[in-house]
C-alpha cells in the first residue's frame, strides 16, 4: 500500500468516515482540504451504471460549464483559408493546416484542445495514433469537428469539458478549482450532473448514477449523497 503523506493525513482527518456528504458539503470539505501550495483543480468521479462494452451503452458528450474550468486551454485549429483566419480571430493559439500536423508528426503536442474543418479530416486523420491516445483527436460528436470554427474556439476557451465513460463505467471530470467560490463550483456541478443525466441512454437498466465523489488534485474523495445529487 502506498504511504500517505502528511499533508493527506490531516486532510483525512476532516472527513467524517462513511458519511455521504451534501453536494455543497463535499465543496466546502474539498476546499478545505486543499492545502497544496498551488491551486488545485477540484474534480468529480462518478460511477454509471452502464455496460461500456455495448455500443447503445456508451455515454459521451460535451458542456460549457458556467464559470469554466479555471485553466488557461490551448486551442489548436486545423484549418485553411478563411475558416483559418476566423480561427485567429476567434483567439486559437494554434491554426494552420499540413504544417501542423508535420509538426504533431514529429512528437509536438503542445496544446489542449484540437478542432478541424470537416475538409481538413483527411490530414487529421493520419493523426490518429497521435492524438486519440491523448484524448485530442477531433470529432464531431464532440463539435470539434465543425465548418462553426468561431464557436467551437469560443466554447473551447470559455470552459468546455469533455465527459466520456470508461471501460470500467466511472468517468472523472473537472469543474474548475478550489480557488472558485462555492457557489461557482456548484453551478459549474450541477452543469456537469444534467449533462450527464440527459445522456443516458436508454438501453441502460437499473439505477443510473451508482456513485459520486468529489476530491481535489492532492485531497481525499468525499462520498457525496446521489438522491441529493439529483435533485
Amino acid at each position: 500500500m502506498a504511504k500517505r503523506g502528511k499533508r493527506l493525513q490531516e486532510a483525512m482527518k476532516l472527513i467524517e468516515p462513511g458519511k455521504y456528504y451534501t453536494p455543497e458539503e463535499a465543496i466546502a470539505l474539498v476546499k478545505k482540504c486543499a492545502t497544496a501550495k498551488f491551486d488545485e483543480t477540484v474534480e468529480v468521479a462518478m460511477k454509471l451504471g452502464v455496460d461500456p462494452r455495448h455500443a447503445d451503452q456508451q455515454v459521451r458528450g460535451t458542456v460549457v460549464l458556467p464559470h469554466g474550468t479555471g485553466r488557461d486551454v490551448r486551442v489548436l485549429v486545423f484549418a485553411k483559408g478563411e475558416k483559418a483566419q476566423e480561427a485567429r480571430d476567434a483567439g486559437a493559439d494554434y491554426v494552420g493546416d499540413d504544417d501542423l500536423a508535420a509538426k504533431i508528426q514529429g512528437g509536438w503536442t503542445d496544446f489542449d484542445v484540437a478542432i478541424a474543418t470537416p475538409d481538413m479530416m483527411s490530414v487529421v486523420g493520419k493523426l490518429g495514433r497521435i492524438l486519440g491516445p491523448r484524448g485530442l483527436m477531433p470529432n464531431p460528436k464532440t463539435g470539434t469537428v465543425t465548418f462553426e470554427i468561431a464557436k467551437a474556439v469560443h466554447d473551447s476557451k470559455a470552459g468546455k469539458v469533455e465527459f466520456r465513460v470508461n471501460k470500467e463505467a466511472g468517468m472523472h471530470v473537472p469543474i474548475g478549482k478550489v480557488s472558485f467560490s462555492d457557489e461557482q463550483l456548484m453551478e459549474n456541478l450541477k452543469t456537469l450532473m444534467d449533462a450527464v443525466l440527459k445522456a443516458k441512454p436508454a438501453a441502460a437498466k437499473g439505477a443510473y448514477l451508482r456513485k459520486l465523489s468529489l476530491s481535489s488534485t492532492m485531497g481525499p474523495g468525499l462520498r457525496v449523497s446521489v438522491q441529493e445529487v439529483m435533485r
